[in-house]
């Protein structure tokens, strides 16, 4: 049986919504080791550390495209006040949070969005090349 790195399970739980990568509440507070409530909670104390770009309630059409709710009524009410956080979000919660595990997830959870981030753009300098190629191919056809 193989263990998942905690790389591979916060890459399984990063969505993309309104073309933000984001992660929920309920996972990041599994993740800090803190109860979904106490996140809520730090969250509301410190309200004007999340402004709209750190953090933001999705529409439950958004959770549904999401994947994280399905359109069925018996879950239509299990993600009431659902939270998302972008990168900065996510690095203010370990300020608002307390706890070593916190800090850690914290420095994980940054390190595997700036790994995404520099996935993504390797691809967009290929997809680059790849045009520059055809262009040159076409100009000489």
């Amino acid at each position: 049986m193989r263990f998942q790195t905690k790389a591979e399970l916060i890459d399984g739980v990063i969505y993309s919504i309104r073309g933000l990568t984001v992660m929920f509440d309920c996972d990041l507070a599994a993740f800090f080791g803190v109860e979904i409530k106490a996140l809520r909670q730090a969250v509301r104390r410190n309200r004007k550390r999340f402004p709209e770009d750190f953090m933001f309630i999705p529409t439950k059409s958004e959770l549904e495209e999401s994947g994280k709710i399905s359109s069925s009524p018996s879950q239509g009410g299990a993600r009431n006040g659902a939270m998302a956080f972008t990168g900065q979000g996510i690095a203010m919660l370990s300020s608002v949070l307390d706890g070593e595990r916190a800090v850690d997830m914290s420095i994980e959870i940054m390190r595997t969005i700036t790994r995404m981030f520099e996935i993504l753009s390797s691809h967009e300098e290929l997809i680059r090349k790849i045009e520059g190629i055809e262009k040159s191919m076409k100009k000489k056809s």
